[in-house]
């Protein structure tokens, strides 16, 4: 892939990954998000940070399958997308659902675990977005791959925060523990395919 098809498919990707949040302002100005909106509001754009959160983990297969390298290019880009819709939802319980009343979030985190699991989620993914710059890969050398397994699992806690959210239609939750299981079983097939070799 040429330099200029690279930023073309960048700037794809950029455009994408902002249309679900375009979306989602469109249907609330015309008041298209049902009897209860707030809900709408915050679960969609926690649902959106879990799928680009998965579609980030899916870039270092897709780097194996294609032979290409496209993928890990795009990669920090998603993961970024993944964290900054994961901070929108965040925000979103704060604000739209507890008002930020502190007391009553703190007693919300403690009480209900599928909070804090989303809880544990999101500071997890601080680290990870905080280093995510090539002068931050450079300072950590060979810490930064260490530090950014952390991936696996604060995925592990958003697939499961989503889960016990979820009480009627488990299917998406399912899709996405499914989803989880083999991006993380590849990566363990990978890994002891590279020490036995």
């Amino acid at each position: 892939m040429s330099s200029r098809q690279l930023v073309l498919l960048k700037i794809i990707v950029f455009i994408s990954c902002l249309l679900p949040l375009a979306w989602l302002m469109y249907a609330l100005l015309l008041d298209q998000l049902g009897a209860n909106p707030i809900e709408v509001i915050i679960r969609r754009i926690g649902e959106w940070g879990l799928q680009l959160l998965l579609i980030t983990l899916c870039m270092t297969p897709l780097r194996d399958v294609v032979q290409q390298p496209w993928p890990i290019q795009i990669r920090r880009m998603l993961g970024l997308f993944a964290f900054f819709y994961v901070c929108l939802h965040f925000v979103s319980y704060l604000w739209l659902e507890q008002f930020f009343d502190w007391p009553e979030i703190v007693r919300d985190i403690i009480k209900r675990p599928f909070i804090t699991v989303g809880m544990l989620a999101v500071l997890g993914l601080l680290p990870l977005a905080f280093t995510s710059t090539r002068k931050a890969q450079r300072r950590l050398g060979k810490r930064w791959k260490r530090l950014h397994q952390l991936v696996y699992p604060v995925s592990v806690f958003a697939v499961v925060h989503f889960f016990w959210l979820v009480k009627a239609d488990l299917l998406k939750p399912a899709i996405y523990s499914l989803c989880l299981l083999a991006l993380l079983g590849y990566r363990i097939y990978k890994h002891r395919l590279t020490r036995s070799g």
